[in-house]
């Protein structure tokens, strides 16, 4: 960090994080360590340095926790944390208020959901899409934990990196936080809305996994009204899992060698594993 602060930017994001509400259980200390010291020492030297902002990519699920009032609204923020993940992202927040009252730092707190998107490998702590595709190209049914009435919402990668460059930017941003938009959600539509090869896939609901602390997957139902007259959705959730699939049928062997189901996860997805798919390989970028 010293030869990265030693050029002076003029914007941090920071995007780093240990990530996942498994993981974080799996790991609480390194969990501590990297979302937590690593977010203060972020701040510090943006602070010793003159950044000009700093925005920080947050976790809506993190900050809301599992029962708070629908719509979700960025003024609200949860006590009813049940995973490490979650503490710490929300630990980040407060450093990053303490950095704007007390060092006038000027810092965005832009919360995430879901994001999805080219690129993801399915696997432990992997986000359901590509998990979803992962297990329809295995011919395998796709694992639902609960009922599957669960609503979650979703944001394209493409809108992410829209709404973190206009935080970067936008006056009117310092200081707040925003529920980054697109409000397509995923239930039963994943599957109803996918292409040919995942249409003959039928579901296989599964006990719902404690480690979420999530009961309605509680990254559902957010408010996107802060953030829609600068931060305007523009990806469509239908055409970009149909686009997904198409890149991972187009790159099969190589995402079937890097997808890892580790000993960690749920029993629910384990058994949908064969030992073909469970094999040790480098994660490809």
């Amino acid at each position: 960090m010293k030869r990265v602060f030693f050029d002076k930017p003029q914007i941090v994001f920071h995007l780093a994080a240990f990530f996942a509400n498994q993981n974080s259980l799996d790991h609480p200390e390194r969990d501590l360590q990297v979302n937590g010291m690593g977010t203060l020492r972020l701040l510090e030297y943006s602070v010793f340095t003159g950044v000009e902002r700093f925005v920080y990519a947050s976790s809506g699920c993190s900050i809301y926790g599992s029962h708070a009032p629908l719509p979700l609204t960025e003024e609200f923020m949860s006590l009813h944390l049940t995973t490490p993940y979650q503490i710490t992202k929300m630990l980040g927040e407060l450093y990053c208020n303490f950095f704007w009252h007390h060092y006038e730092l000027k810092v965005v707190k832009a919360r995430f959901f879901n994001s999805y998107g080219p690129g993801e490998i399915p696997g432990q702590y992997r986000n359901v899409i590509p998990n979803f595709i992962y297990w329809a190209m295995k011919g395998k049914p796709l694992p639902i934990t609960g009922n599957g009435e669960a609503t979650r919402d979703f944001t394209y990668v493409g809108d992410i990196v829209d709404g973190l460059m206009r935080s970067g930017v936008m006056p009117e941003a310092v200081g707040e936080e925003f529920n980054l938009p697109q409000a397509p959600r995923l239930a039963s539509s994943i599957w109803r809305n996918r292409s040919t090869a995942l249409s003959a896939i039928a579901p296989a609901f599964k006990p719902p996994k404690s480690a979420s602390g999530i009961p309605r997957t509680g990254c559902s139902l957010r408010s996107i009204r802060r953030a829609t007259s600068s931060l305007q959705s523009k990806y469509d959730l239908r055409s970009r899992t149909r686009r997904d699939h198409s890149l991972v049928a187009e790159n099969w062997d190589r995402i079937e060698a890097a997808a890892r189901f580790g000993p960690g996860v749920s029993s629910a997805v384990r058994e949908m594993a064969n030992s073909d798919a469970v094999r040790t390989a480098e994660v490809i970028a």
